[in-house]
């Protein structure tokens, strides 16, 4: 077979990576207006080239934010009213509407986070913000896609649908994005979402959890720092505690203690700040577990911070008033996570090239929801990996060859599927999910 991701791929993903797609949870002063608007209708463009059908490209209802598990910053993003509107997802289809038992669906998306990487190509390599996460996936998914619409079942027997979606960065966890098209039935038996995985078909996906601490204390001068609460020692003192405490607490998480902050001037106590801890899991239940752990590891913390400081001169009435002006929220929560297991679908992955996933834990992104979906599979599966090719940071880039492999993997799979090598919904029993389905 001769390359699938051709020239006019390579036009398509520079052309993606030439137009800014930032998620407005992400956006900075430095990073220009999102046109993801634009980059969703230049990628149906050429999807239409191979047959699909646009569905829908709209922004999502409005209603979809006032659900269980929408994070804080993104109901706060959406008092801006043209928030839903600049932040539309794509639905494509080939073939009519089918039973979810003849159906196949890939998932991309096509925000990006913040942080320029000039784009460009230099016959081997592909830089810019999103060329691994995950605009270069989701190109490389339609030249596969375009190889299989050639093959006559594909479109005949068997419907695609591709969601091409905004709302995966920023904390957003496809809130407004991937959750309404999924809860709105646009799912398959085969369920792929295109991330950055090395082409291990990984059949989990973390969630997350974020807890802010605040401290809501008063300033002080700094000829008497003991007058005030001083939030910097007392966020720094919690940052480490439970950073050790939470560390192991709940089996399969991962602890990042993420952003401190109190102030910038060197002269003043700092009575107030906040820390940030995003806290992720592989069962839903762990969800629970962790949230249990985190509260009851900070009543701890302010307990011994009272201990250690409370006899001192400049912090006592730190220690004194720490558990009354300190105060645990969640700006997210209750999110379901994804481990599902079906010895057919792992084996159709395996056939097509896919790489088994080992013991990779995988790692959080839009496959949660599809979490519980009954007589399906989905699985996350795309070119690169998140680390060596720098997603989220300067330099992000991803190679023509890792491109290929996946167009080509895509391209088997389809065929496959069409093929008659899926199962029918009465032999789907034998399906696991790590999760119930989320309710609507």
């Amino acid at each position: 077979m001769s390359d699938l991701f051709t020239g006019r791929y390579r036009d398509l993903l520079l052309d993606l990576l030439r137009l800014p797609s930032v998620n407005p949870l992400e956006t900075g002063p430095d990073d220009p207006p999102s046109l993801l608007p634009r980059v969703l209708e230049r990628y149906a463009e050429s999807a239409a080239a191979a047959g699909f059908r646009t569905v829908r490209l709209a922004a999502p209802p409005a209603g979809c934010l006032d659900r269980p598990g929408v994070p804080a910053t993104v109901r706060a993003a959406a008092r801006e009213p043209r928030f839903l509107q600049d932040q539309p997802s794509l639905l494509l289809r080939l073939g009519p509407e089918r039973a979810r038992a003849d159906t196949v669906m890939f998932n991309a998306h096509l925000d990006t986070v913040a942080g320029h990487t000039p784009p460009g190509f230099d016959g081997t390599r592909f830089t810019g913000r999103g060329a691994v996460d995950a605009k270069g996936p989701a190109v490389a998914l339609l030249a596969g896609l375009a190889a299989a619409a050639g093959h006559p079942a594909v479109g005949r027997d068997v419907t695609v649908l591709v969601q091409a979606v905004a709302g995966e960065e920023g904390g957003a966890l496809g809130t407004y994005g991937t959750r309404p098209l999924m809860e709105a039935g646009f799912h398959g038996r085969l369920n792929v979402f295109c991330e950055p995985t090395g082409l291990r078909a990984l059949p989990r996906a973390t969630a997350a959890m974020t807890a802010r601490i605040t401290v809501a204390g008063e300033d002080a001068v700094d000829d008497h720092p003991d007058a005030g609460h001083n939030a910097t020692v007392l966020l720094g003192f919690l940052a480490q505690h439970l950073a050790a405490r939470l560390d192991g607490a709940v089996p399969g998480a991962r602890v990042c203690v993420a952003g401190l902050h109190t102030g910038h001037t060197h002269n003043r106590v700092h009575g107030t700040g906040t820390l940030l801890l995003n806290l992720s899991y592989r069962a839903t239940a762990d969800g629970d577990r962790l949230k249990s752990a985190a509260t009851r590891h900070l009543a701890e913390g302010l307990d011994r911070f009272a201990e250690l400081f409370g006899a001192g001169r400049e912090f006592t009435r730190t220690a004194r008033d720490a558990a009354r002006v300190t105060r645990l929220g969640w700006d997210k929560r209750g999110l379901p996570a994804l481990d599902n297991h079906d010895p057919w679908a792992e084996a159709l992955l395996a056939r097509a090239g896919a790489r088994p996933p080992a013991d990779d834990p995988g790692f959080t992104c839009d496959a949660v929801w599809a979490a519980g979906l009954a007589d399906a599979f989905t699985v996350v599966l795309g070119p690169g990996d998140l680390a060596a090719n720098r997603a989220h940071a300067p330099g992000e880039f991803v190679d023509l060859a890792d491109l290929e492999e996946f167009a080509r993997v895509v391209h088997r799979l389809v065929v496959s599927f069409a093929d008659g090598a899926r199962p029918s919904v009465q032999r789907a029993a034998h399906l696991t999910a790590g999760a119930p389905r989320p309710a609507p």
